[in-house]
C-alpha cells in the first residue's frame, strides 16, 4: 500500500531541490563573475603593413629591403568592470584550448575603469615605441641624445636637497649619460656610501652637484626618480592602430634594426616574439599572456618564437607543435640569436 505521507514528503523534497537548482542556474546565468577571459589576439608583422601604411616607417635615413616576418603578438580579453559575463561563459572559456580565465584584478586595479586601463595601455604603447627606437639605434651604434630628467626626489634622501624637478643629468663622475650608461646604472655601479658628482643642466644654467650615495638593497642610490626621453637624428613612425600595452617593444626594435641593416635578421623565416624593453640599453622584461601569444603566433604561421627568459617557466607545456622557442634576456642577445640561427649555430631555448 502507498504511504501518502511518505510520498508527499518525497515530492516536497524534490520540489525544494528542483527550486534550488532553478535558482542556482538563474543566479549563474544572471550574476556577473569577477573574472576576465584571455584569448589569442591579433598578430602583426613589424616588417609589413598595418592597413594602408607600413607598420614601421623610417624617414631621413637610408633603409634596406626586408623579407620574412618579425611579428608582434597580442592577447585579447573579455570582461572587466563594464563588461561582465556570467559563470557559464567563464566555464566555456575555461574548457576552450588556449583560453585562460583570470581574476579581474590581474588586469584592473582597485576602482579602475576600462577607459582608464585603455588610456594606460595607450600611454604604455607610445612609451614602448620610443624606447624601442632608442634601443634599436643604441644596438646599431647610431648616435642620439638621451635626456635623464629629474621627476621627483625622495624626502630625507641625498638628492632631496640638491636636485629639483626638471634638472637634466648630463653626466655621472664625468661619464656622459647615454643609452648604454644611464644615470641609474652609473650610480648603481658605485659602492654604497661613496660620493658621486653629477653634471646638471636646467634650461641655460649648468652646475655640478656632489652627493654621497646611500645603500638600498645592496645598491648605491641617491633617492631620485628619473624620466628618460630621447632626441633622434631621424624619424621613426610606428603604426599599430588600437593595440596597447608595452609588450611589443622588443619586436618593434628588431623590426627597426632589420630595416636599418643590410643583412636580414629573418632570412625569410616567420619569426614572432614578445617582450617589454625596460630601457634603451635593451633588457627584455617578462610579459603576461604568454600561452595565448604562443597560440596566436603558431596559428599565424610562425615557426620561431622569441620568449623572454622569465616567461620560459610559464610557457612550459603550452608550446604548440611546430613552434621553436628561443630564450632571450636582452635585445643584443635576440639579434645575436637570430644571426646564429641563420648561420645554423645553436641558440638558447626554453
Amino acid at each position: 500500500m502507498l504511504n501518502l505521507r511518505s510520498a508527499s514528503r518525497r515530492q516536497l523534497t524534490l520540489m525544494v531541490a528542483g527550486a534550488g537548482v532553478v535558482i542556482a542556474l538563474a543566479a549563474a546565468a544572471l550574476l556577473p563573475v569577477p573574472y576576465v577571459i584571455l584569448s589569442p589576439g591579433p598578430t602583426l608583422n613589424t616588417l609589413g603593413r598595418a592597413g594602408k601604411h607600413e607598420l614601421i616607417s623610417v624617414s631621413g635615413r637610408h633603409t634596406y629591403p626586408v623579407n620574412g616576418h618579425l611579428n608582434l603578438v597580442t592577447v585579447s580579453f573579455q570582461g572587466g568592470p563594464s563588461d561582465h559575463f556570467n559563470l557559464f561563459t567563464a566555464l566555456q572559456a575555461w574548457l576552450t584550448p588556449h583560453y585562460a580565465v583570470v581574476p579581474e584584478q590581474e588586469l584592473f586595479g582597485p576602482g579602475q575603469s576600462q577607459q582608464q586601463v585603455t588610456r594606460q595601455d595607450t600611454q604604455q604603447m607610445v612609451s614602448s615605441q620610443e624606447t624601442a627606437t632608442a634601443a634599436a639605434l643604441c644596438q646599431l651604434g647610431i648616435g642620439f641624445t638621451t635626456l635623464d630628467t629629474v621627476l621627483t626626489t625622495e624626502k630625507g634622501m641625498p638628492a632631496a636637497s640638491a636636485l629639483r624637478k626638471g634638472d637634466v643629468i648630463k653626466a655621472v663622475d664625468g661619464t656622459p649619460v647615454t643609452c648604454r650608461h644611464t644615470t641609474s646604472s652609473l650610480i648603481r655601479a658605485r659602492r654604497p656610501g661613496s660620493s658621486v658628482t653629477l653634471a646638471i643642466s636646467h634650461g641655460q644654467a649648468r652646475r655640478q652637484v656632489r652627493l654621497r650615495t646611500v645603500p638600498l638593497q645592496g645598491h648605491a642610490v641617491i633617492g631620485v626618480t628619473i624620466g628618460e626621453t630621447y632626441r633622434f637624428p631621424f624619424n621613426v613612425k610606428i603604426n599599430v592602430g588600437q593595440i596597447g600595452g608595452p609588450s611589443a617593444g622588443m619586436m618593434f626594435a628588431l623590426g627597426i634594426i632589420d630595416k636599418l641593416s643590410p643583412a636580414s635578421l629573418t632570412h625569410g623565416r616567420f619569426i614572432a616574439g614578445t617582450g617589454e624593453l625596460a630601457s634603451a640599453s635593451g633588457e627584455v622584461e617578462p610579459i603576461g599572456g604568454i600561452q595565448q601569444k604562443l597560440a596566436a603566433a603558431r596559428a599565424a604561421g610562425a615557426t620561431v618564437f622569441l620568449t623572454p627568459a622569465a616567461n620560459c617557466h610559464d610557457a612550459a607545456g603550452a608550446v604548440p607543435a611546430g613552434l621553436r622557442l628561443i630564450k632571450v634576456s636582452t635585445l643584443r642577445g635576440a639579434v645575436g640569436d637570430l644571426q646564429a640561427l641563420n648561420a645554423g649555430k645553436p641558440v638558447p631555448s626554453c
